[in-house]
């Protein structure tokens, strides 16, 4: 195997808003190439109290962003007096991710409440443009995802439906690409606080050849006593 030679990288993460604050939402496996090197990661960061960030792409590269960001935001806390908004910490991964845009191979999404505009979701994709959206989706699970969401997306949800959502979309992902896998973990952050939760892979629902197969013509020609087939 030739270590210097490109990896394949991939992931699924998302962030959807709904009505009070947003969900984050990602897999668990991070691959280098066709070795999965760790199929339990976590990633989705905390970068305040009430903002966190969904990493994709390289895991180093979005490391770093994600800790330099993090410090910057406690330094911005400590002279202000009260918390960093969501459009504060988006832009301070926007501008790491801009200025760098030749080394780093990452995407990001940002998403958070804060008490000035509610919850926000801020996708970063490579390159550092930031786009604020009512839903975001990134990774190479993505491509499986989108008309996905155009269909299912709606103004208005409550907590446990974007979440639902989100649980959804990242097993579908799964299902699709071979580079996402694992476990599913969500966040959701809103004005009491942040929930962080757990879906191990028996708990996600299940999808195309996933499903065990109902009255196939495997079963019929397998059984003892064949019945007639009605045409």
């Amino acid at each position: 195997m030739d270590v210097d030679a490109p990896h394949a990288m991939g992931t699924t993460i998302i962030g959807v808003t709904y009505n009070g604050g947003v969900v984050l939402g990602a897999d668990s496996r991070t691959s280098t190439g066709v070795y999965v090197a760790n199929r339990a990661s976590d990633k989705i960061t905390q970068l305040t109290d009430n903002v966190y960030v969904c990493r994709s792409g390289s895991a180093a590269d979005s490391q770093i962003v994600s800790d330099y960001v993090r410090y910057f935001l406690h330094q911005h806390t400590i002279q202000l007096g009260q918390p960093a908004t969501v459009k504060v910490a988006a832009n301070l991964v926007r501008l790491l991710s801009y200025n760098n845009k030749n080394m780093l191979q990452t995407g990001m999404i940002v998403g958070g409440w804060d008490k000035y505009e509610g919850g926000k979701i801020y996708g970063i994709p490579l390159g550092g443009t930031i786009i604020e959206q009512p839903f975001a989706i990134g990774g190479s699970g993505s491509s499986y995802l989108y008309g996905f969401f155009d269909q299912a997306w709606r103004e208005g949800m409550t907590k446990d439906e974007a979440e639902q959502l989100v649980i959804k979309a990242v097993s579908l992902a799964i299902a699709r690409d071979g580079a996402s896998g694992g476990v599913v973990r969500t966040v959701i952050i809103n004005s009491d606080g942040v929930t962080k939760n757990f879906y191990p892979s028996d708990k996600l629902p299940l999808w195309h050849e996933e499903l065990e197969p109902q009255n196939s013509l495997l079963d019929i020609l397998n059984s003892t006593s064949p019945e007639p087939m009605n045409i």
